[in-house]
């Protein structure tokens, strides 16, 4: 009886609770390897490069480290009036975000990279998002911040938890918003062969 090839293993280079949710629901197997790398996070950059680098650095270092296995890295970033706004660094840090950001129309980018060292597979894309949020005050604020943890969160916020006390509407991929756009990662990994 002939051996049935196995199915090339993915692994997701994310320690993101959010990422490995949203990636469950396309129904390919994987397992998470979080890549130990430093990423860039200069506010004056321009984010669809940003996020592209820090997707790339992140799949490259696990792929280096599994060079049969299809790794998918993502980055998410949030962008307002020309500056890119990361994870916040600390509760004062995540205020100042969700003041900037209350009455105003952002623009959520998440970049996907793939990679595989023993065939040289590259591939690269990316989403962008509309994000309006409701005019916050003080108030408002501190209500937000005393239910949701925001530190692990680009902007300071999180679409899907208590996203009502923040936002007023949004146009594009909701998955996007949350870190991993899934109509664009299903297209990725279609390329791969992983999904029919």
């Amino acid at each position: 009886m002939p051996l049935v090839p196995s199915a090339p293993s993915l692994i997701l280079a994310s320690a993101s609770p959010r990422r490995k949710e949203l990636l469950g629901r396309l129904g390919v197997p994987f397992t998470i390897v979080t890549a130990a790398v430093t990423e860039y996070e200069e506010a004056a950059a321009e984010p669809k490069a940003l996020v592209a680098h820090n997707a790339a650095l992140k799949a490259e270092w696990v792929a280096e480290r599994h060079p049969d296995a299809i790794v998918l890295g993502a980055d998410t970033t949030v962008f307002l009036d020309g500056q890119v706004l990361n994870k916040p660094r600390d509760p004062a840090d995540a205020r100042a975000m969700l003041r900037r950001l209350s009455g105003r129309t952002h623009i959520v980018y998440t970049g996907l990279a793939v990679r595989r060292r023993t065939d040289g597979l590259q591939l690269e894309a990316g989403e962008a998002s509309e994000v309006t949020f409701l005019p916050l005050d003080d108030a408002g604020i501190e209500a937000y911040l005393a239910q949701v943890h925001t530190l692990d969160k680009a902007g300071g916020y999180s679409i899907q938890d208590r996203g009502d006390l923040v936002v007023a509407g949004y146009r594009g991929s909701f998955s996007n918003i949350m870190g991993l756009p899934l109509e664009t990662t299903k297209q990725i990994l279609t390329r791969c062969g992983l999904l029919g």
